[in-house]
């Protein structure tokens, strides 16, 4: 957090929470796009200038949010249980903040690459010890970030079909339920299919000592 000695006592008095949560805020209506230093500025009240006290530009800004918001995950140790279950724990940790902050997803698909890095590594970790071969071990990784950070691109909160359109009757039968996509009974599913999917790709791939 920056401290310019000539900031004014009135920019002192944002916290770092305030912050984050106000930049959140301009995620879920309006889009990481539109996140900037002089939006946040309106949505805090205060001065377009306020902000650079604390962050020093938008990447820095995303940076914050996407840190703030993780903390306290924590990688499982080996000693925990097999490696299904170790990436389970993981990944439901990140789940359940993804559920606490909505918009962190799309913040955490700019920056994972960046501040993230050691989100991949846990990840990845647990699929090499798994047995994954380096090639695969990416291929997991990206199936499970796209689950996870996608799946509000394909979830969106207006799920309703307009009202002149009628479905054909598979579509009507299933999309009664369109309320759970967002909710633990649809994560939960989604899980079982990846983990018991990984299961199976890693019993198909060729052993080292036979390759």
């Amino acid at each position: 957090m920056r401290n310019d000695a000539g900031a004014s006592g009135a920019n002192s008095t944002l916290s770092e929470s305030e912050i984050v949560e106000a930049a959140l805020r301009v995620v879920r209506s309006d889009g990481v796009e539109k996140l900037s230093m002089r939006r946040l500025s309106r949505e805090l009240g205060v001065s377009p200038m306020a902000p650079y006290y604390y962050v020093a530009d938008k990447r820095e800004l995303l940076d914050l949010v996407a840190s703030a918001a993780l903390v306290g995950v924590r990688k499982p140790p080996r000693e925990s249980g097999p490696w299904q279950q170790r990436l389970r724990d993981l990944i439901d940790q990140i789940d359940d903040r993804l559920r606490r902050h909505p918009g962190l997803g799309d913040i955490l698909l700019e920056q994972m690459l960046g501040k993230q890095l050691d989100l991949i590594d846990a990840v990845m970790e647990i699929l090499f010890d798994a047995g994954f071969s380096d090639r695969n071990v990416l291929a997991a990784y990206a199936t499970i970030h796209t689950y996870l950070f996608g799946r509000s691109r394909v979830n969106p909160r207006d799920r309703s079909a307009p009202a002149d359109v009628l479905l054909p009757e598979a579509v009507a039968r299933a999309t009664k339920y369109m309320a759970d996509l967002r909710g633990k009974y649809s994560y939960d599913f989604g899980m079982e299919v990846l983990v018991a999917g990984l299961e199976a790709q890693l019993a198909l791939q060729p052993r080292p000592d036979l390759a």
